[in-house]
């Protein structure tokens, strides 16, 4: 082996690092132009990127804001419609038509005619006083048909909040499988119970007439003035107007109607005891009086035959009726 010496490599060495330096004071200029060059447009593709990340974020915040004014001027609009055409401030036409009733006046002034002759006829037989066979013919032609007719309607209104989140279901689960709003309409027109099949059925034959889906439903607010129906055309209205996911809103809706109606069954299990004194503070006078008829009758009689007798009878029905109002009104909520 031959060996080198160590002064050679160290000049080669020197050589070599003279010529690189040589070669890179030579191509610097390019080399940093390159450099510069790549920089300059990655920081243009960096904002570039930027920039459209901007722009699409911009766009959602801007489609959002749009969304929600237009949902803002659909529920003012709703409001101003729903203030306008209260459905619980119609007469009793419209009464009983949401009691489920034909609605002719003519046959409703005859019954309410012969209720109160008759009750009329039997105060006067039985008392031959003419204050109560008056108040009797007032009862019986202008209170008793009213009543009849208000709790008619209570108990249809009862009825059709028991089924209406099962028909808010299947409208549900009709959209999500692809179904459109007009066909799932159809299945609870026909095969929901009553009254909603009958009223849905009136939703959709409005509908057939070319009325559009949203007045169609405020019709239906309006033969069934309930705010579960009101949510129900709200939804509709803003879907048809503003847009979104339909089977979402619903699916929303269907919970908070049964949690209203959770909320309800609550309410009334807590009040069952108020309602329970009530009864018995308001049953309590005329059973009274019954037991001291029985037992002597002539101490009570004369709340019949004497005229102030029967001043003291009538301010004391008024007053127990002041006070059975007063008491429901305590134990009802309205929520």
């Amino acid at each position: 082996m031959f060996g080198i010496d160590s002064n050679v490599l160290v000049f080669v060495a020197l050589i070599m690092m003279a010529a690189g330096a040589f070669i890179w004071a030579l191509f610097f200029n390019k080399i940093s132009s390159d450099r510069k060059q790549y920089k300059r447009v990655k920081s243009i593709k960096n904002n570039e990127g930027d920039r459209a990340s901007r722009i699409a974020a911009e766009s959602r915040v801007a489609d959002a804001q749009k969304r929600r004014q237009a949902t803002m001027s659909s529920l003012k609009e709703l409001e101003a419609q729903t203030k306008a055409k209260n459905p619980n401030k119609k007469g009793i036409k419209q009464q009983m038509i949401q009691a489920g009733m034909s609605g002719n006046m003519k046959t409703f002034i005859i019954y309410s005619l012969i209720t109160g002759v008759v009750l009329s006829i039997a105060a006067f037989v039985l008392s031959g006083n003419l204050i109560l066979t008056g108040a009797m013919l007032f009862i019986g032609t202008l209170g008793l048909p009213r009543w009849y007719v208000g709790r008619k309607k209570t108990k249809r209104m009862n009825a059709f909040l028991e089924e209406f989140p099962n028909a808010v279901d299947v409208i549900t689960r009709g959209i999500k499988a692809g179904l459109p709003l007009n066909d799932t309409i159809g299945i609870i027109a026909s095969e929901a119970k009553e009254p909603v099949r009958s009223e849905f059925r009136k939703v959709q034959e409005t509908q057939q007439l070319g009325v559009p889906m949203t007045e169609a439903i405020q019709k239906l607010y309006k033969n069934v003035p309930l705010t579960e129906v009101n949510f129900f055309g709200i939804v509709i209205a803003i879907q048809q107007g503003a847009g979104g996911n339909l089977s979402e809103a619903l699916g929303n809706l269907s919970k908070v109607l049964r949690d209203r109606k959770k909320m309800k069954a609550k309410i009334q299990a807590m009040s069952a005891e108020a309602k329970a004194s009530a009864g018995i503070i308001g049953c309590l006078p005329p059973a009274v009086m019954i037991l001291i008829y029985l037992s002597t009758p002539d101490y009570i009689t004369l709340l019949f035959t004497h005229e102030t007798g029967n001043l003291i009878l009538l301010g004391s029905v008024i007053w127990m009726g002041i006070g059975i109002m007063v008491m429901k009104q305590m134990i009802n909520f309205d929520f």
